[in-house]
């Protein structure tokens, strides 16, 4: 099991972060659905905890196989996914991911969001956070893969015409007004023997980039939905879910649709049953045993199959 608190900050307060974070999720998911791959939510709603008071559950299964590096693919069916449960009794948030394809593989993230530039030593009330596992990432100059970055949401050129701030610049985590930070405890596990570090660093590395992509496109997308009303971000949300779901599962049904492609390779089998030589339709005949030959050191007899 491997642990890690990140720290991102972003120019914003928490309360305006209440109606950012969910238009960035359902732009973001809406973004990175198609091909077959993607978000699809399977449920939405209210509900209510005795800690937490009320909130809102959603549960979405998300689409990534092609994702997957090689060596994990190995192991995985064609369409995998992956299922997110996520608690939201803003502004904390307990997020969960499992596969069941995978029983042994649970990442589990809780955030609060507090207005301060990250630095609460232990804003979670229980243990601290080990400063070795503590991990900031800066929106601004924290590099992200080739394939997520647009000029647009580059924030050392973004200023927002609706509230006045932007650009960023070096040390702006120290001058920026306002400010708020969303604290993340992620724990991660896939007790595999023989793949669990290795498994453990690529979930990470991953989680890492989706933070840092997420929270630069909140920022970079504030005047889409500053000012908007939570009954607003909502129905916006409920369009895009409707939208996504429509196109994953006609891109799913497309692929389902399609005539499987026979692999070109073949592999051997031995077989040595006669009973299961015939029920091959494999006709046997007897060879009487030899004194050289023990029955014993027969060669088996060896077909060539294509795999099903």
């Amino acid at each position: 099991m491997l642990m890690k608190e990140y720290r991102i900050c972003m120019p914003l307060t928490v309360d305006e972060y209440k109606i950012g974070q969910l238009y960035m999720i359902s732009k973001h998911s809406s973004e990175q659905s198609g091909g077959g791959e993607g978000v699809e939510v399977v449920r939405n709603e209210p509900c209510t905890d005795p800690k937490h008071g009320a909130g809102q559950i959603t549960e979405k299964r998300i689409y990534l196989n092609s994702k997957l590096p090689t060596w994990i693919r190995k192991f995985v069916p064609m369409v995998f996914y992956i299922t997110e449960t996520a608690w939201n009794f803003y502004p904390y948030t307990v997020t969960e991911y499992t596969c069941s394809f995978l029983p042994r593989f649970h990442v589990k993230i809780e955030t609060r969001f507090e207005n301060d530039n990250g630095c609460n030593e232990n804003v979670f009330g229980d243990d601290p956070t080990q400063k070795d596992s503590i991990c900031f990432l800066d929106i601004l100059s924290d590099p992200i893969p080739d394939k997520h970055y647009k000029k647009s949401e580059d924030l050392s050129n973004w200023v927002s015409e609706k509230t006045g701030r932007g650009p960023l610049v070096d040390g702006w985590r120290n001058t920026a007004q306002p400010i708020m930070c969303s604290y993340k405890r992620v724990t991660c596990s896939f007790e595999v023997y023989g793949f669990q570090g290795r498994t453990e660093d690529f979930i990470h590395r991953n989680i890492r980039d989706i933070l840092l992509v997420g929270h630069r496109q909140a920022v970079a997308w504030i005047d889409e939905w500053h000012g908007m009303t939570l009954e607003q971000v909502r129905e916006y949300e409920r369009e895009q879910q409707e939208e996504t779901n429509s196109k994953l599962n006609s891109d799913i049904t497309c692929t389902d649709s399609a005539p499987p492609v026979r692999p070109s390779f073949t592999r051997s089998i031995s077989v040595t049953d006669e009973s299961s030589l015939k029920k091959m339709g494999v006709k046997t005949v007897d060879i009487p045993s030899s004194p050289s030959c023990p029955s014993s050191l027969k060669n088996p007899m060896r077909l060539n199959s294509t795999p099903e």
